[in-house]
C-alpha cells in the first residue's frame, strides 16, 4: 500500500475529526478562490481538537468557520 503525501495524510485526518461535529451534513465543504471552507461547528469541538486541526493546517476561526489554504488549488 502506498504511503499518502504528507498534505494527503493532514487533509484527510483534519476531514475525518471535522466530520464528528458536522453543521451542515448536507453540504459539509465550500471552496471559494482556491480556499477550501469546512462548516463546522466551532464550538462542538474542544480547544484539544481545535489545537489539532490547526496542526493539521485548518485555520479555525472561532465564529464556526474553518478554512485552510494549504490545500489550495494552486499548492500554494
Amino acid at each position: 500500500m502506498t504511503v499518502p503525501p504528507p498534505a494527503w495524510a493532514n487533509l484527510i485526518e483534519g476531514l475525518t475529526l471535522l466530520a464528528e461535529h458536522p453543521a451542515n451534513p448536507g453540504y459539509p465543504l465550500d471552496i471559494e478562490h482556491g480556499q477550501l471552507f469546512v462548516l463546522a461547528d466551532a464550538k462542538s469541538f474542544t480547544d484539544e481538537e481545535l489545537s489539532h486541526l490547526e496542526t493539521l493546517g485548518f485555520t479555525v476561526n472561532r465564529d464556526s468557520e474553518y478554512y485552510a489554504f494549504r490545500f489550495d488549488s494552486a499548492g500554494a
